[in-house]
């Protein structure tokens, strides 16, 4: 959910295998529970927290991920736009456009997904 609205996001096989590993692990619904209980996902202050715990303060925080992806995304050049945007649950600007453009461009969104998890086991096996 974002801003109270549904947001389903397409796996890559990548977050599926991660999603299986976690099971044994799992004391709720949620792959990645908070501390105390497994009624609750973590928040985005618990991944801040772990950024600033890893050394990352000051350089990156939770929400710029989904920044750092947007433009990645889009410098790329391999995907629509409102693509990207419906991938990061975002509204189109133009409020008569976003009224009648109800599309979810799903099988462009499960293309991108596998290709930024690709793209990121790339960058990790370089070592980067």
């Amino acid at each position: 959910m974002k801003m109270r609205k549904r947001h389903e996001v397409p796996l890559s096989k990548q977050a599926i295998a991660i999603i299986n590993e976690m099971a044994p692990l799992r004391n709720g619904p949620y792959v990645f529970p908070t501390f105390h209980t497994g009624r609750r996902p973590i928040s985005e202050n618990t991944v801040n927290g772990a950024l600033r715990r890893i050394g990352y303060k000051g350089k990156m925080t939770a929400h710029g991920f989904r920044s750092m992806a947007s433009t990645l995304l889009n410098e790329s050049s391999k995907w629509n736009p409102d693509a990207i945007e419906a991938a990061l649950a975002h509204k189109v600007g133009n409020t008569t456009r976003a009224t009648y453009n109800r599309g979810t461009y799903w099988s462009e969104r499960v293309e991108m997904m596998q290709w930024w998890s690709d793209w990121l086991d790339e960058l990790r096996a370089k070592g980067a």
